[in-house]
């Protein structure tokens, strides 16, 4: 084994040479990672020449005192003993060892200080004394004192040298590192020194030193294969002292050199020192050098490391690597082409690897230096499919090296990656993409095709291409081809749009690379003229396949790209084609998560179907997709099985489908005009196909896949709350929230496979049986409760058909509730056919007896028709909130449904007037302007009959009265009582959970909850628009509802803002009612705006009284007048005590007057002005009077009017004394 010689030398430039032409001896891996790994058996086979580079650490280990006292190593250490003891070289080292390194340490700190101060220059030294002779001669003659002491003071100058540099390069001529004689004892001398005196010769520095002499770097792997852990702490460190470019300066070069010598002495950790180079930034030489040199173990016959490692710098996401080496490519062109440039070694390897991977039929160059095997070989017709990954790898990394770094390639480079571009792989998923990476590569470097030979080969590829575009789509198994982006290139260039065909071209290639536009004109001839005619294009496109099952996991370009340029650019309509079957069949063939590019392509066929392509050609549009289609997708919902495997297509056509035609409704709203002026009607969607659309169902549906759906549930919300603000109301959405919770999902997990199920048609036999068949209906609506709403859709007709069976007397309150609890379930899926049904089944039954049936648009006409109901809905609770709801619906699809006609028809009317009137002088905005003034004339009247017929219902019936205190309506209950039975009423879904034990105690009779939901429901629309409340109040009601509108209805106080105008009014009847309202917000609302306008109002009452001849009062008008106002005066005093005087004074201003008209009839009323007086100016000491007098004594058997309105004005006195007493 010691007889084994094992050599080992760098390949190519770097293997380092003496100038006599003698090679150092190196350490070899082998060697290294045996000291690294202390083992023992390796060591012993290396040779003599090997084993003597590492004789200082192996001394040192054998006479220094271990750490480890194990057995094992006592044996290792015998055997290292055994090992040393034939070299005789071992005494010398031995006898450096044994010299005192604490002085010379000291000696050494001195001489550090002295060179400081004398600012670095070369005077006397501490550790060596005048030389005699030369630095070689004596090292030769020194004993092994000296000789440290020489070599120390030789580094030491080396290093302060390099301290006081700055940064510049120096090369230091020492004639003790350049002597091939002694250059093993100076390493020998360097690797005690660094091991023994570590704190003043740390190894970083001292390798950052051994830079600057000649045969430093064999100096450096000596020394770190004597201290193998410090390999990592050297290299990192060299590399962080390093150039940012290091092929720039004779620096870089000899730090590279050094550091893929180390790499080279220790392969194992190349790659590590690699990733150091990347991540400081640093000599970028080093990085490609070290991928150079790399052998791994396995070859991976797909990519290359070089083409890794260059591909990972240059495409990755960090924008600092990329800019660093792409200055290595840059700055390595400037300079001439030498054989030693690292950056030419890996042009020349990329070069070999893309040669070698090319048909051997198509490689036309010939290699120099003897390589001339790799042009010759076998014919082969195409490009071998276990290449095909390659060399779309090498591909992206030209493109990236050209693109991004800047490279330019030569004659030789271009020349052979056109003949990789324009090969032909085979019909695999890899083969499509690499002729997509080809194609664009073409596209963003057309400079590569340079002779006409080369431009000839170029479309004959291209022809190809068109030619094998379908058999490679279905050979390979894939949706996204290359045809698509052939098409879509095209079209690209036939519209002018280079920027969008740059943008492709970046998203293919996966880089962002500078294109200019101008570059592309030449691609654009051949595409334009050559191959692809824009009549080519369109007539090619119809007949692509759709992509089946298209959705957002299928990348690349697909045929939807294509037709949605094609649409954009107007070319079907230009040239005839027929767009309008291809875009249903992919509509229809989509599934989830959403493909991108399907909304806009539905937006612009939209477009393209309303809007002309041009002016001078109205008819040159689209056709829009024809009812029976639309209704062929939703087919299994609309007859109310929500079933999805009753359907023929999945959820996401039948939502594509939907967003179509709202957008399309919307968009043929939004452009009436303009078609108007071309004289263009298109045809809406008939109202009974959107009837027929089970929007709200689909709505749901959508919800929970809004993270699949992508923008489609936010656009599909959108629409609708412009179109179908009915079916958006937020109470729905609350209730939808209560009904997908956690506990209706909990109570559905009880619905067990094995739970009894209940048909249709036992469910309407229960409602017919009732009322005995109670307990039978209430287990089948408890069955209903714990189907989720889509489940339940098939009962809807069966649910309520018999609603008006509910009305007759014995149906418990628990049906009414759970029937009320399951019509809001379907409510979230199916709420227009619901309303329809609903309001049919609740008509009177001399309707029933009719069979009159309304449809949708009857009640959307005339939303009071859900009013027109059996009149025992109005006591009935559960059934009244159901009827509320239908009504506040209809109101909002009212408004939505005449604004959408009113939009529709008068573009088209007023162009019609403007033909006609042609040449006439005319006003066209009159029409508009009266059309818009009509229906929202309309609109008010429609909400403001709603209102009083509401509030009529809240008016207790004759009978109702009649009745005890039980039925006491919510009229006659005050505000603080109304307000502490709030929390046992809530209004809407959850006001119907009381059980029947509460309603048999009379927390609330059906009348006052009846008043609760009704003053809900108003409360809603007041806020909706304010003008109702205005307009309502301005029509009047029966003074009886005044304290349960005031009370029950919280946005009644927006009424203070409109009172003033009110109290204006000439008629004496909106006067008295509005101080009747304004005495109950003033004790409702006790605000400084009521304050305010109670001051008005008493302004306005003496105004009336003593004002001129336009606004005096006769005596009967007065009468009538202040009869119904006087009590409210108290309501004023008790809100604001302040106007108590203002009052007073107004009350005795009334009393002269009517004492004045009595004076000369009723000689026993003249006493009133005094005690009108007594009262006003001492309240307090009339309160004896007031408690002892009775109230309006005469008042019962007096006609007089003045008479009665003095005894009014009087009790009206005491009632304001007396509640101020109280009140104290």
């Amino acid at each position: 084994m010691r007889d084994m010689t094992v050599s080992y030398s760098s390949p190519g430039p770097w293997t380092i040479k003496m100038s006599d032409s003698v090679a150092l001896q190196h350490v070899s891996p082998y060697a290294f990672e045996a000291m690294q790994k202390v083992d023992v058996v390796r060591l012993a086979a290396l040779s003599d020449p090997e084993l003597r580079l590492l004789l200082p650490c192996l001394v040192r280990m054998a006479l220094c005192a271990p750490a480890d006292q194990s057995q094992s190593w006592a044996q290792d250490k015998k055997l290292i003993l055994r090992l040393l003891s034939g070299v005789e070289a071992v005494n010398s080292i031995v006898a450096l060892l044994s010299v005192d390194f604490h002085a010379l340490e000291q000696d050494a700190r001195k001489e550090q200080l002295l060179r400081h101060k004398a600012g670095g220059s070369n005077g006397e030294s501490v550790l060596v004394s005048q030389l005699q002779h030369g630095l070689t001669l004596e090292f030769e003659h020194s004993d092994p004192l000296r000789r440290l002491r020489l070599a120390l003071s030789e580094l030491l100058a080396i290093m302060n040298k390099v301290t006081d540099s700055n940064g510049e390069f120096f090369l230091k001529s020492s004639e003790l590192f350049e002597s091939p004689v002694y250059l093993e004892e100076v390493a020998d001398v360097l690797c005690i020194l660094q091991a023994e005196l570590p704190s003043l010769l740390p190894i970083v520095e001292v390798a950052e030193a051994l830079l600057h002499v000649r045969n430093g770097d064999w100096f450096l792997c000596l020394l770190v294969a004597n201290v193998p852990d410090s390999f990592n702490e050297v290299c990192r460190g060299l590399i962080k002292n390093g150039e940012r470019q290091d092929e720039e300066s004779v620096g870089g070069r000899r730090r590279t050199e050094a550091l893929r010598q180390l790499c080279q002495m220790n392969p194992s950790q190349a790659l590590n020192v690699r990733a150091m180079v990347v991540e400081e930034c640093h000599l970028p030489g080093l990085g490609v050098a070290l991928t150079l040199d790399y052998k791994p173990d396995t070859a991976d016959d797909a990519v290359s490391p070089l083409v890794s490692f260059v591909s990972g710098l240059l495409l990755g996401t960090n924008s600092k690597v990329r800019t660093w080496f792409g200055l290595f490519i840059r700055n390595g062109q400037q300079r001439k082409r030498e054989s030693s440039s690292i950056l030419w070694q890996m042009r020349r390897q990329l070069l070999l690897e893309l040669v070698g991977i090319l048909p051997r039929s198509r490689s036309t160059h010939v290699l120099s230096d003897g390589e001339g095997d790799l042009a010759g070989g076998s014919v082969c017709s195409g490009l071998r499919e276990e290449h095909v990954v390659k060399a779309s790898a090498l591909l992206r990394l030209y493109c990236a090296l050209m693109g991004i770094a800047g490279l330019r390639p030569t004659d030789e480079e271009a020349e052979q990656l056109l003949q990789l571009m324009t090969s032909r792989p085979p019909a695999t998923p890899a083969g499509v993409r690499f002729v997509s990476l080809s194609f664009c590569k073409l596209l963003a470097f057309p400079t590569l095709v340079s002779t006409p030979e080369q431009e000839q080969l170029m479309v004959m590829w291209l022809s190809w291409m068109i030619k094998e575009e379908e058999y490679f789509e279905s050979a390979a198994g894939v949706s996204a081809s290359f045809g698509e982006m052939l098409l879509l290139v095209a079209m690209y260039f036939h519209s002018n749009q280079l920027s969008a065909i740059i943008e492709l071209v970046c998203s293919t290639l996966g880089m962002k690379i500078v294109i200019k536009p101008s570059s592309l004109s030449k691609m654009k001839t051949i595409f334009t003229q050559e191959i692809f005619t824009e009549q080519v294009v369109t007539a090619h496109a119809v007949r692509v396949a759709v992509t089946n099952n298209l959705s957002a996991n299928i990348t690349g370009f697909l045929p939807i790209h294509c037709i949605y340029q094609l649409l954009k650019s107007r070319a079907f309509t230009k040239h005839k084609v027929s767009i309008k079957d291809w875009i249903f069949r992919q509509l229809c063939e989509t599934s989830l998560p959403l493909h991108t590019q399907l909304l806009p392509l539905i937006d612009v066929y939209i477009n393209s179907i309303l809007t002309p392509a041009s002016k001078a050609n109205p008819e040159a549009t689209n056709q829009p997709i024809t009812e029976q289609e639309i209704l062929s997708v939703f087919q299994g919902l609309t007859g109310g099985d929500s079933n999805q495997a009753q359907s023929r297509y999945s959820i996401t056509p039948q939502l594509l489908v939907l967003y179509y035609v709202l957008s399309y409704e919307e968009a043929l709203l939004a452009n009436t005009k303009t078609l108007a002026l071309m004289q263009k009607k298109p045809r809406s969607y008939s109202s009974a196909l959107m009837d027929q659309i089970p929007i709200k169902y689909l709505i749901r549906q959508a919800q929970g896949l809004q993270q699949e759906l992508g923008g489609l549930h936010s656009a599909l919300l959108r629409l609708l709350a412009t179109n179908y603000p009915h079916l958006c109301m937020v109470e729905d959405w609350i209730c939808e929230e209560e009904i997908t919770g956690t506990l209706p999902l909990l109570c559905r997990m009880l619905l067990t496979s094995s739970t009894k199920k209940y048909s249709q048609k036992q469910l309407q036999e229960a409602f017919r049986m009732l009322p005995s068949s109670g307990p039978r209906l209430m287990q089948i609506l408890e069955y209903l409760t714990l189907l989720s709403a889509s489940n339940l859709i098939p009962y809807a007709e069966a649910l309520t058909s018999s609603m008006s069976l509910l009305l007759n007397n014995g149906v418990s309150r628990r049906v009414l509730q759970t029937v009320n609890k399951l019509w809001m379930v379907l409510n979230t899926v199916m709420p227009r056919r619901l309303w329809v049904m609903t309001v049919n089944a609740l008509q009177p039954s001399m309707k029933l007896f009719r069979q009159q049936k309304y449809t949708q648009n009857d009640l959307m006409v005339d939303p009071l028709i859900v009013l027109r109901c059996d009149q025992r809905v109005y006591r009935c609770p559960p059934l009244m909130d159901i009827t509320l709801h239908v009504l506040n619906g209809y109101l909002l699809a009212s408004k939505a449904y005449l604004n959408a006609h009113l939009k529709e028809t008068a573009d088209f009317d007023r162009q019609t007037q403007t033909i006609s009137n042609l040449g006439l002088a005319s006003q066209p905005d009159t029409p508009e302007v009266t059309r818009e003034e009509l229906k929202n004339a309309l609109l008010a009247a429609q909400d403001s009959a709603a209102v009083q017929i509401l509030l009529e219902i809240c008016t207790p019936t004759s009978e109702e009265q009649r009745q005890g205190d039980r039925t006491e309506s919510l009229i006659n209950l005050g505000p603080t009582h109304l307000k502490a039975e709030g929390d046992k009423m809530e209004v809407g879904p959850g006001a119907r959970q009381a059980t029947w034990e509460e309603s048999k105690r009379g927390l609330l009779s059906d009348l006052q909850e009846v008043q609760c939901l009704i003053c809900s429901l108003l409360h809603q629309m007041f806020i909706a628009d304010p003008n109702i409340a205005k307009l309502v109040h301005f029509q009047g009601y029966p003074q009886a509802l005044l304290p349960l509108t005031v009370a029950g209805i919280p946005s009644i106080h927006i009424c203070l803002d409109f009172i003033p105008e009110l109290l204006a009014q000439p008629q004496l009847e909106k006067q008295i009612f509005a101080i009747q309202l304004l005495s109950h917000l003033c004790t409702q609302y006790a605000l400084p705006k009521s304050l305010s306008v109670a001051r008005l109002a008493i302004s306005v009452m003496g105004t009336l009284l003593t004002g001129t001849a336009s606004v005096f009062l006769t005596q009967a008008k007065r009468y009538s007048f202040f009869m119904p106002t006087l009590p409210c005066l108290g309501a004023f005093c008790q809100a604001f005590p302040p106007l108590y005087d203002d009052v007073a004074s107004l009350l005795v201003q009334v009393g002269q007057v009517c004492a004045a008209d009595v004076a000369t009839q009723a000689r026993e009323v003249d006493p009133i002005i005094a005690r009108l007086q007594y009262l006003k100016e001492k309240p307090a000491e009339a309160a004896g009077v007031v408690s002892s007098t009775p109230r309006l004594p005469d008042e019962l058997h007096c006609t007089d009017p003045a008479v009665q309105l003095c005894y009014r004005i009087e009790a009206t006195f005491m009632d304001i004394i007396s509640s101020s007493l109280h009140g104290e």
